[in-house]
């Protein structure tokens, strides 16, 4: 049932995207008509001020974990087989392979 239900989505694809920013801009229009009595913060005073902090927020985590992905976390496809490779090579081999020697 769940199968059916999420091929029929991703065949309309467009129309599910049209239906989440039609609901997202109903929303910020009623933003501009909720009374705001006592507002705590700057934010507070202006409409759809928390909707777009919380978007911007949202991307800035994204944007953030991808560059620390790229530049900390991520290895090239072969790194395992590089460290396989440096273990079967004796402590010998390493040295006279890094000064040129042949035995």
């Amino acid at each position: 049932m769940i199968v059916q239900i999420i091929t029929w989505l991703r065949d309309r694809m467009m129309l599910v995207k049209a239906f989440c920013i039609a609901v997202l801009a109903l929303l910020l229009i009623g933003d501009l008509f909720v009374p705001r009595p006592h507002p705590h913060f700057l934010g507070d005073i202006i409409p759809g001020f928390w909707a777009g902090f919380g978007f911007i927020a949202c991307a800035v985590i994204i944007i953030g974990s991808k560059w620390l992905g790229t530049a900390f976390l991520f290895r090239p496809d072969t790194y395992y087989d590089d460290i396989e490779q440096d273990r079967k090579t004796s402590p010998s081999q390493q040295k006279n392979q890094s000064t040129g020697e042949m035995k």
